[in-house]
């Protein structure tokens, strides 16, 4: 009995270990600067719901690095006009190319409305605008609905967001928390779908061929 304790014991305190560490990496991660560059995409989809990710959006369109914009989770009560002020870009390129989703209420909802729009489009190959600490999340619940799309990251950085030792600010540290708990089943339920597309492939390669001649 005592064994089995002791095991228990063992158990949590590695698995909380790990928790602990792959928070450490997380938030290194998602507050580090990444000077990365990448060509042009069918589209822009720009997730809503924290500050600097649509003026992002619109710089990006303005530069002309892709041919449609999509403005996910809007609010009901923001009409075309308003958020075209919001923009502050050409408004000929505003009605012509800027689509505004307003059914996504979270993350998975834009995904799901993300998957809808780059469908309709046939766009393959898209730049996903949100903010740093939610890109990771973003990617796995995107990449969950889209697995043949291309999913290239601009991460933007919060105005209140510090620029070193994220530790030092408890606001912060919360925020990073938070959407790192979020994150784990959001890779996890990604990790076991590719694990079953895997093993479905295998079957597939595996099985055996009909005889045809008889």
């Amino acid at each position: 009995m005592k064994t089995i304790s002791k095991a228990l014991v063992l158990a949590l305190a590695l698995g909380s270990a790990a928790l602990a560490f792959g928070f450490v990496l997380f938030a290194v991660s998602v507050t580090r600067d990444d000077a990365s560059g990448w060509d042009k995409a069918d589209g822009i989809v720009v997730l809503t719901g924290g500050d600097n990710r649509i003026e992002a959006g619109a710089k990006l369109m303005s530069e002309g690095r892709a041919r449609r914009m999509l403005i996910s989770g809007v609010n009901r009560k923001v009409s075309r006009e308003e958020m075209q002020r919001l923009l502050s870009i050409d408004k000929q390129l505003f009605n012509c190319c800027v689509d505004l989703g307003y059914e996504a209420l979270d993350t998975v909802g834009n995904a799901d409305e993300t998957r809808t729009w780059a469908k309709s489009n046939g766009y393959t190959r898209l730049i996903i605008v949100t903010s740093r600490y939610h890109m990771p999340r973003s990617l796995a619940e995107l990449a969950l609905v889209m697995p043949g799309v291309a999913l290239l990251p601009y991460a933007v950085t919060p105005r209140r967001f510090p620029e070193t030792a994220w530790w030092l600010h408890p606001s912060t540290t919360r925020v990073l928390l938070s959407e790192y708990l979020k994150f784990l089943p959001a890779v996890a339920r990604l990790t076991a779908q590719r694990l079953i597309d895997w093993h479905d492939g295998q079957s597939v390669a595996i099985m055996p061929q009909k005889r045809t001649d008889g």
